[in-house]
């Protein structure tokens, strides 16, 4: 086992290996029905391989460099791996179309595995973010053979969690498309760390059309199509699998993250699943996309859950729902999500920037000027670019800006516990028919640190006229202990996470003309702006 094997098994905090003697069968040619023929490697112990349950993983950034020995911990401990290119990257047929061929591509896959001479009787399918979502693309329509599912931080319809009308974000899908299309070339993390500030620049572009030709030299299909094409269309049905979640059998443990940018529909498939009656269990901790921890506990989810399974085991007991509550910083144990016994309790914005339970007095609105030109920007919270901070961050200097306003409690006499879905209800009016309205919820410290705990966006039309503005933000577990405050920001946006309202109307992808506007936010009894969150 070379250094980068020991790293990545330290940093995955498995059990003792059952043997470090493993071959690997590179270059698999594994046919698609359409004459296509996808890249595979197999990992299995030298000695008594055969017959092992099969983990499987579909991949689309390689079977070496950073994902070398993704396989081996596996196949040290109980497991047959078949590591597998998708289409379209690292040797695997062409082309590479993201999300939409995943279904026929995987079937295909599966049925291949069953009909080797070294499989045994069983099978799991493992991974995360894209492999997770691979996963759901085939999770109605698997072999028996299959016996698990362990997707983490994805959801069933990973690019339409970003392409919502109503608040279209723009740093994940963009700095994706630009690490994708570079990541066969040699030194290609280096390069993406290198270029953060380029890509990040790039994103300023107007039109953004241009976007991809500042940061890549060259126009990048996924790119343009994201900002073409709209997330109700056709184009996007094949990429799409919600509707396959309540029709999933096979017992599914998905892994997630309170800052992870795929865990609003992650929740929702959960849910489905629950209502369907589904075997299901859902672990949520306090991560980002790429924090350690998901890797952690997805494996332990594959060793325990779901090699248990494979070998047609019972899995060791456990809640349905386990949840870090942040604040408290401890793991609590859940018969459902959301969980029971959390009802909705809404904290009114008041005059003078305070936030209280009770209903708000009359009182002037308060107000901003939004620019386009220098947009609010994301602090924290829930990115995944290269070179950004996400999570929990300090929004001190952010709530220093004049375009961002506060609202906050007076010192909690007890602790407050948020676990569940969140939303604001901000009444609004704009000096221009477009704008977006950005809600964020902080915890205040003793000495004045306000961290970010959750938030969210809304895009607005007629937004010259006075509207409730209905802002879902992110679900959250939470407690704001006594002694701390909380606040909850209102802005106009959070550049570049979210593509800045240019205030014309004109379509996001040619778009040239940006117009600033003054923003009010009224708190008075015939509008109560609040936000709404489920306590305890």
């Amino acid at each position: 086992m070379n250094l980068h094997s020991h790293l990545v098994q330290r940093t995955l905090r498995l059990p003792p290996p059952l043997t470090r003697d493993v071959i690997v069968e590179r270059d698999l040619r594994v046919p698609m029905r359409d004459g296509a023929v996808l890249l595979a490697d197999r990992w299995a112990p030298r000695t008594g391989g055969d017959g092992l349950p099969t983990l499987l993983m579909r991949i689309p950034y390689g079977r070496a460099g950073l994902f070398t020995d993704q396989p081996r911990p596996f196949a040290e401990r109980g497991f047959q791996v078949l590591i597998q290119s998708t289409r379209g990257t690292f040797g695997s047929d062409g082309p590479w179309d993201p999300q939409r061929r995943e279904r026929a591509d995987g079937l295909d896959t599966i049925d291949w595995v069953i009909k080797q001479p070294w499989f045994g009787e069983s099978m799991i399918l493992y991974g995360s973010s894209y492999l997770g979502f691979a996963q759901w693309a085939v999770a109605d329509s698997v072999r028996p053979q299959v016996k698990a599912l362990i997707p983490g931080i994805t959801s069933a319809d990973i690019l339409l969690d970003f392409l919502h009308k109503d608040s279209f974000s723009l740093e994940t899908p963009f700095s994706w498309g630009v690490f994708v299309d570079g990541q066969e070339r040699r030194f290609a993390m280096v390069r993406s760390l290198l270029g953060a500030r380029k890509t990040q620049r790039a994103m300023r572009t107007l039109p953004l059309s241009q976007a991809d030709t500042v940061a890549l030299g060259h126009g990048h299909e996924y790119i343009q199509n994201m900002l073409v094409h709209e997330p109700d269309t056709p184009f996007w049905k094949d990429g799409d699998h919600r509707h396959r979640v309540a029709d999933t059998r096979v017992p599914v443990s998905s892994v997630g993250g309170w800052y992870d940018i795929f865990l609003p529909g992650q929740l929702r498939d959960f849910r489905v699943l629950q209502e369907a009656g589904r075997t299901a269990r859902l672990t949520v901790g306090p991560w980002v996309h790429s924090s350690a921890g998901v890797g952690q506990t997805t494996a332990a989810e594959a060793l325990g859950f779901g090699l248990a399974l494979a070998r047609g085991e019972k899995p060791v007991e456990r809640a349905p729902v386990r949840l870090f509550v942040m604040g408290e910083e401890k793991w609590r144990d859940f018969p459902s999500w959301p969980p029971p016994g959390y009802e909705p309790r809404r904290f009114h914005l008041q005059a003078d920037g305070a936030l209280a339970t009770e209903p708000p007095t009359d009182s002037a609105p308060d107000g901003y000027r939004y620019d386009p030109a220098d947009p609010t920007p994301t602090a924290g919270g829930v990115r995944l670019a290269f070179g950004t901070k996400a999570g929990r961050v300090d929004n001190t200097k952010l709530e220093t800006r004049s375009d961002v306003l506060t609202y906050t409690t007076s010192v909690l006499e007890e602790d407050i516990e948020v676990i569940g879905e969140v939303s604001g209800e901000i009444f609004f009016r704009s000096g221009l028919p477009y704008a977006d309205v950005f809600v964020r919820l902080c915890d205040v410290d003793e000495k004045g640190r306000s961290t970010n705990v959750c938030d969210g966006l809304i895009s607005l039309t007629d937004a010259d006229e006075i509207s409730k503005a209905v802002v879902q933000l992110w679900p959250t577990a939470y407690r704001f202990k006594r002694g701390h405050r909380m606040r909850v920001q209102v802005s106009s946006g959070a550049f570049p996470r979210y593509n800045r309202n240019s205030g014309t109307g004109e379509p996001r992808a040619t778009a040239t003309t940006l117009r600033a506007a003054d923003q009010l936010v009224f708190h008075d009894p015939e509008h109560p702006s609040a936000v709404v969150l489920p306590t305890r």
